[in-house]
């Protein structure tokens, strides 16, 4: 068998925790920021967990499983 090449554009897109999470970026923080407040674009800064019915094929991209 082959080894399993990882998907690049995966791999720049999510890390994994140390506990095994899968965590990505949040999205609507590139442009048309002067009409969201503050608030929400201290939000955007943070990541957050994949959903969980997403997490087995992220993984096999990321070659993980």
């Amino acid at each position: 068998m082959p080894k399993q090449k990882t998907h690049k554009s995966s791999a720049k897109r999510f890390r994994v925790t140390g506990s095994g999470k899968i965590m990505r970026g949040k999205a609507f923080k590139s442009h048309i920021l002067e009409h969201k407040s503050p608030k929400r674009k201290r939000g955007f800064r943070q990541e957050t967990e994949v959903a969980s019915c997403d997490t087995k094929v992220i993984k096999k991209n990321l070659g993980l499983g």
